[in-house]
C-alpha cells in the first residue's frame, strides 16, 4: 500500500486561503510524496479550493505520486460529483480507513 504525507486543510478553501494550501501541497509532492488531503474539519470549497486540488492531482500524477481525500463532508461531495471532480480521487472517510491495507 502506498504511504501518504497527511495534509490537514482549514475550515474552508478558498480564494483566501487557496495559494499557502496549495503552496504547502506541492511542497510535498515536489518532495517526493504522495498525499492525502485530510478535509475533515474543511466545511467550504470554492472553485479556488477545487482548482487547487485538480492541480495537485496533475502535479502528482506527473510525478508518479497520488492524492486522496480523506474526511470529505456531504456538501463538499456534492459539489465534486457536481463538477466531475470526483472521477479524479479516491475517498476515504477517516485516515484510520486510509492507513488499512
Amino acid at each position: 500500500m502506498e504511504k501518504y504525507e497527511i495534509h490537514s486543510v482549514g475550515s474552508v478553501l478558498d480564494s483566501n486561503t487557496s495559494g499557502d494550501e496549495q503552496a504547502k501541497i506541492v511542497a510535498l509532492i515536489e518532495q517526493g510524496h504522495s498525499v492525502a488531503l485530510n478535509l475533515s474539519g474543511c466545511s467550504y470549497v470554492s472553485s479556488a479550493g477545487l482548482r487547487v486540488m485538480l492541480y495537485a492531482f496533475k502535479l502528482a500524477k506527473a510525478k508518479s505520486r497520488d492524492v486522496c481525500l480523506v474526511g470529505v463532508s456531504q456538501e463538499v461531495k456534492d459539489v465534486m460529483h457536481m463538477t466531475g471532480f470526483d472521477k479524479f480521487f479516491r475517498f476515504y472517510q477517516t485516515l484510520d480507513e486510509l492507513s488499512q491495507p
